[in-house]
């Protein structure tokens, strides 16, 4: 692998000297050769890059469009008053917009950040490093550009801040666009790609109800890496073109990760094997030992990374994926909340069938067939031996010998492998499987690959594959268009209406009635909308990667459990409490999976839930909490003062004074 490697280093570096050698009458010869003057080649291809690009930013830019214009339809969201639009970003999403909204009323930059690294005003009884803990660069970047731009008069923060993430979007797009074009040769892929992207958006992005989330962040910049990777990996890419793709993966965070410690471990090793070939006894011991050399480097390596790195998130995740994969179980109420949680359920039969209707899976099917026995064999033939060449030709059929190729194979199926595990992977998996369905489809290289497999001899095969690449596109487009075309259009002039009056007078409640100074409790994404609507102090908060607030949420959320007022009332003033918060959604839940209820996951990690041979049985001397605490009698009363209650949710102080009453 390493001399193959070295190899690819090498011939570059001749083609870059080669070509920077050959004289100018050397390059006319060739052309004239071909029946074409420099003048014609030069401008062909300066028309192809230019409609190429043309024809990425315009997608990248209508899809932006697109996505400002089906969220203006959905949640009517121009007509609506502050506190509307703010209740449409829900759970964590709140929480990051909220710190938005404080760094924009910080008298300064600097005071802000100050603020948001040294936060006592979110979490009851806690300060924390909200920049480092929840990931808030980009609401830090938002903010700098709001500013400096001199946006407040002229857009409104909350436009300003969903634009970005549109115009993220945008890129992200054209980031696949690019990827599709460089690996098929043709800007016809990338029209497809972003095609099949728009038609399956519900399995490619989540961006619709959860726009501040981090991922609409991350992946823009994720897909440009793929893409500037693709392009550093193509072998007839010039040096300057080389060097620029090279200057985006400078990265400190690689330092920990667990495959350096293993790539340093192979180099060692192989240095180690290299002097193993004058046949003495040990270096034919160390050879048979090579493998358990590499294991062992590896886990020193990593072990004395994680003395310095702090690694605590890495220790929830892997806990997880011990419960996920079988290997442990556990009655934590935190740990299998997260596993029931939709994204991390393995993907349902509707996510296969809707990449299917849209023709998408299939053809990601052929191509990564094609492509995975093209690398299989070209692995076989250099395990045998058998040198790579320096330049495939069309005709020859060997896409597997192309290092993006390779890569793009050997990433799709990790991807995939975790998409299939874990349904929040699909975000990750769809687009790339757009992207490489795209490429295939459009690619005369891999057609010529099949033919050659074949052994096609009735038609040319390089003149069939060069029509088979035009031609399947462009009936998959049409089919396409006139399939989900009108469906898109459908839903840019359907006007939806987002409203939830419920939730809107519960924050209009707290803020003409609350004390300033009160700490409210309840579900964590409840809180996470709280503080975004009012600016009140919570006493918890969606985060999952910290252990404090994690046994937080666990503690609030037997509200909902079978446990006794007195319980209760000692959780909530011990994290300082003055108001708590039922909600009727949660304390009545039907869970479409059972045993997922909030109240169900309570129940089996109090002990209040016995299952043996298939019966569940059921025991406690306290009823559920969230319903006798509406019931109005001792020894609820005695803690707990109803103040405001609608349809959805009700509102309790907790008293300072404990007044028993029969």
């Amino acid at each position: 692998m390493e001399e193959g490697a070295a190899d690819l280093r090498q011939r570059r570096k001749q083609n870059c000297t080669e070509s920077d050698k050959m004289a100018p009458e050397e390059r006319n010869k060739e052309n004239s050769k071909l029946g074409r003057s420099p003048k014609y080649l030069l401008i062909q291809r300066f028309a192809k890059l230019f409609f190429g690009c043309l024809a990425a930013v315009t997608s990248g830019m209508m899809y932006a469009v697109y996505l400002s214009t089906y969220h203006e339809r959905k949640f009517w969201f121009s007509s609506r008053q502050e506190l509307e639009r703010e209740i449409t970003f829900q759970g964590d999403s709140a929480i990051y917009y909220s710190f938005y909204k404080e760094l924009l009323k910080a008298p300064s930059f600097e005071r802000g950040v100050y603020e948001l690294t040294h936060n006592n005003k979110t979490i009851s009884l806690k300060t924390i490093n909200a920049v480092q803990q929840m990931t808030l660069y980009p609401e830090l970047i938002a903010s700098v550009l709001y500013q400096a731009s001199g946006s407040e008069e002229v857009i409104e923060p909350v436009y300003f801040y969903i634009g970005i993430v549109f115009g993220l979007q945008g890129i992200y797009v054209t980031a696949l666009f690019v990827t599709s074009w460089v690996m098929s040769g043709t800007w016809l892929a990338g029209m497809l790609t972003v095609a099949w992207f728009i038609i399956n958006r519900t399995d490619t992005t989540r961006i619709d109800y959860s726009i501040p989330s981090r991922e609409n962040w991350a992946l823009p910049y994720f897909a440009c890496q793929v893409a500037a990777l693709t392009g550093y990996l193509k072998k007839n890419l010039n040096c300057s073109a080389e060097k620029f793709c090279y200057l985006l993966f400078e990265n400190s965070a690689l330092l920990v990760s667990p495959l350096l410690s293993l790539v340093a471990a192979l180099m060692l090793s192989k240095c180690l094997q290299m002097n193993m070939k004058k046949g003495t006894f040990l270096s034919r011991l160390l050879k048979i030992m090579y493998i358990y050399l590499v294991l062992t480097i590896t886990l020193m390596l990593n072990f004395l990374l994680k003395m310095f790195v702090p690694h605590k998130e890495n220790e929830h995740l892997l806990k997880f994926l011990e419960v996920k994969l079988g290997l442990n179980t556990t009655k934590n109420f935190t740990m299998n909340w997260l596993l029931c949680q939709e994204s991390l359920q393995a993907p349902s039969q509707d996510f296969f069938l809707r990449l299917t209707q849209s023709s998408l899976l299939p053809f990601y099917i052929l191509v990564l067939i094609i492509c995975l026995f093209s690398v299989t064999q070209v692995i076989f033939r250099r395990i045998c031996g058998e040198p790579l060449k320096e330049t495939v030709k069309l005709e020859d059929g060997r896409i597997g010998e192309r290092p993006e190729i390779v890569y793009h194979v050997i990433h799709t199926i990790l991807l995939g492998s975790l998409a299939m595990c874990l349904e929040g992977m699909k975000y990750l998996w769809t687009p790339y499987v757009c992207m490489l369905a795209a490429f295939g489809v459009c690619s005369p290289e891999l057609w010529m690959t099949l033919f050659k497999w074949l052994r096609l001899k009735a038609v040319h095969p390089i003149l069939l594959a060069l029509i088979l690449s035009m031609a399947v596109p462009t009936i998959i487009g049409f089919s396409l268009w006139k399939e989900f075309f009108p469906r898109i259009m459908s839903e840019l002039s359907e006007i939806q209406e987002f409203y939830d009056p419920d939730t809107v007078e519960l924050m209009t409640w707290i803020k003409r009635q609350a004390p300033v100074a009160a700490v409210f409790a309840g579900s964590p994404q409840l809180m996470g909308v709280i503080k975004l609507c009012t600016g009140w102090m919570v006493s918890s908060l969606p985060i999952y990667n910290d252990d404090d607030l994690l046994k937080r949420n666990e503690n609030i959320y037997q509200i909902y459990s079978k446990r006794s007022a007195e319980d209760i009332y000692k959780i909530l003033t011990s994290y300082k409490a003055n108001f708590l918060i039922i909600e009727d959604s949660i304390c009545n839940e039907v869970g479409p999976v059972r045993g997922c209820r909030v109240k169900d996951l309570l129940d089996i990690a109090n002990g209040h839930v016995v299952c043996e041979e298939g019966d569940s049985y059921a025991y406690s001397k306290y009823g559920r909490f969230c319903h006798e605490i509406k019931m109005n009698y001792s020894p609820y009363v005695n803690y707990f003062t109803r103040v405001y209650w609608n349809r959805s949710y009700f509102v309790y102080r907790i008293n300072t004074v404990i007044s028993f009453q029969s």
